[in-house]
């Protein structure tokens, strides 16, 4: 038999570990291609890179990413070949397992839950007496009948093979994310989740991850992600694999990791701050809401307490970048209480802060539960909620008008001074501000535009001119600061209208010729000749002291020159200022 493994990852960059797992199990009786695509491909472009494979049998990994697209293929490969096996697997087709064998034609067999096993036997049966009554986990139709088979136990995972040691990964893997799990199942019971189902926690073997991770490393991966959905429910094992990453790292690779961050002990964040190199690891919390009422409906045990502890030490240290998620639309927690969830998380100032949209997942309890409390969602992946009975749809879209603003201004941070000093000084509140940005920015119809890096800094500046703001010109010297930081070449247009006059900028040039130490022996130190002054420098007449600013987070209304130096060898900016007092006076020969 031509046995083809495949799924659309929802990115080029990603990588299917499931597919990769079965190809090791079934190996070597079976000799399986891995065949991997996106969801943006055409699906024609799929279909005919499969079909030119000559399969027998093809599996697809299934998720509420690539459900959709999934079907499309699997329809087109039965109306073109009928006789080509489709088995298909993974956590969206492993519940309402009925619905879909009566919905989906093209779906000759569903391999539910943990699919080593199931698949390896499906792939006997179909080579011999093709007795699929005895592969346990297995949906199928007989004679008209849809059979359910009872599931098989779990897998002793130490009996599991590595999904890693396959040649024709290895020229990939330095561009593409590697994901890697040490354990499999969740301790807790979030209702929204489909962790919550598997009971309890089983561990992959120590050394033999160990030496997977290895593995990759030499062979180039520089983006490791864990997929555990809590590596830190053991402290002593996440200790070990802590120490060993930080003893045996590549230089250059990134480990990321979802952990519980209100269980996490600060010793072991007092470790990693002491230990870890910078940029070496990578925390993804999900914080999901601070309302403990409603994170007691979704059966979620958290202490915000805690986790803010986690979060704010782990900051301190400054070694480690951190990932919050939140999502809207959970059980009874209306418009304000969200408002105040994202206050509560926001005020962490995480580097990254995701605001997601609760997900009716198949299998879940509160799908299950869902009439409870009036949720309406969509009938196809990702079963996104629409409303509920304390969430309106306006509320829901005045909340992804958050989302919108948020991605582009705080967790790319292009602006950090800028959006700080807005929420802290200019708006009531984080969530005021993003929602009345997104407002605008909804109305305006930029959301259905593109945008160059300039083109943001305009529209907040359009945006906090249109509320009438006072302190636009203290918000203007802060955008003029983040934009020439965050830039690693000179820029040839800046993003504003130049206000001081030419014989201004040509005075101050020729007195930093004379003078470089006006902006501090850090400058004087470049040694610029003119050549390179002018070809290499910004120079921005603001009206705050900003190196005041930045020190102290106090505004200063002092007139001041500030000067942005662009590395041309090493690509990196360095920002110098002073008093523009400082060069009004006449220059001593």
């Amino acid at each position: 038999m031509k046995i083809v493994c495949a799924t659309l990852n929802a990115k080029y960059i990603h990588t299917n570990l499931a597919i990769r797992y079965l190809k090791a199990y079934v190996q070597p009786q079976f000799d399986v291609d891995i065949a991997e695509y996106t969801i943006k491909d055409p699906a024609m472009s799929i279909v005919t890179d499969l079909y030119q494979k000559k399969p027998d049998v093809i599996g697809f990994s299934c998720y509420i990413w690539n459900i959709e697209e999934t079907i499309k293929v699997c329809n087109m490969l039965k109306k073109i070949n009928p006789h080509i096996t489709i088995v298909v697997g993974g956590p969206e087709v492993s519940y309402d397992v009925r619905e879909w064998l009566e919905t989906i034609d093209a779906f000759d067999f569903i391999v539910i839950g943990e699919g080593e096993e199931t698949f390896k036997q499906l792939l006997i049966q179909l080579s011999g007496t093709r007795n699929f009554h005895a592969v346990h986990g297995l949906a199928f139709r007989e004679e008209g009948k849809i059979i359910i088979n009872p599931q098989r136990n779990k897998l002793n995972l130490a009996d599991i093979p590595s999904p890693f040691r396959f040649a024709e990964d290895i020229p990939h893997l330095a561009k593409r994310v590697a994901y890697i799990e040490t354990s499999r199942g969740c301790p807790f019971s979030c209702q929204f989740c489909l962790s919550s189902i598997e009971v309890g926690v089983r561990y992959f073997d120590r050394e033999k991850i160990k030496e997977d991770i290895r593995y990759l490393m030499k062979h180039g991966a520089r983006t490791i992600k864990f997929v555990d959905r809590t590596f830190n429910i053991s402290r002593s094992y996440a200790m070990e694999m802590f120490r060993f990453l930080i003893d045996e790292h590549v230089p250059g690779t990134v480990f990321q990791f979802e952990i519980t961050a209100d269980i996490m002990r600060p010793e072991v964040i007092e470790f990693l701050n002491k230990e870890a190199p910078p940029g070496l690891f990578r925390f993804e919390i999900g914080v999901q809401s601070t309302n403990d009422e409603v994170n007691r409906l979704v059966m979620r045990k958290q202490n915000f307490e805690k986790l803010t502890r986690t979060v704010t030490m782990v900051k301190q240290g400054r070694k480690i970048a951190q990932h919050l998620d939140l999502i809207a639309g959970l059980p009874e927690e209306d418009y304000t209480s969200f408002r105040k969830t994202f206050n509560d998380v926001f005020a962490l100032r995480p580097e990254e802060l995701q605001l997601g949209f609760l997900k009716m997942l198949r299998g879940t309890g509160l799908r299950l539960r869902a009439s409870e409390y009036g949720y309406v969602f969509m009938d196809h992946a990702p079963y996104e909620v629409l409303k509920n009975n304390v969430l309106s749809f306006d509320d829901i879209t005045r909340i992804k008008q958050v989302e919108d603003v948020l991605e582009k201004y705080w967790n790319a941070h292009r602006m950090d001074e800028t959006i700080d000093y807005l929420v802290t000084h200019v708006f009531p509140t984080p969530f005021d501000f993003f929602q009345a940005f997104g407002t605008y920015w909804d109305e305006q119809g930029w959301a259905r535009i593109g945008h160059q890096l300039e083109d943001l800094f305009r529209r907040l500046y359009a945006f906090l001119q249109s509320k009438q703001i006072e302190q636009v010109p203290t918000i203007e010297a802060l955008m003029k600061y983040d934009y020439l930081k965050n830039q690693k070449h000179k820029p040839r247009k800046p993003w504003w209208e130049e206000k001081a006059t030419k014989e201004e900028r040509t005075a101050i040039y020729r007195q930093l010729l004379e003078r470089p130490i006006v902006l501090g022996e850090a400058f004087a130190a470049l040694e610029l000749e003119e050549k390179e002054l002018f070809k290499h420098t910004v120079m921005e007449i603001i009206p705050i002291d900003i190196g005041h600013y930045l020190k102290t987070k106090e505004v200063q209304n002092t007139k001041t020159v500030m000067v942005a130096y662009f590395d041309p060898i090493q690509l990196k900016t360095a920002i110098f200022s002073a008093p523009f007092s400082l060069f009004a006076q006449p220059t001593k020969k």
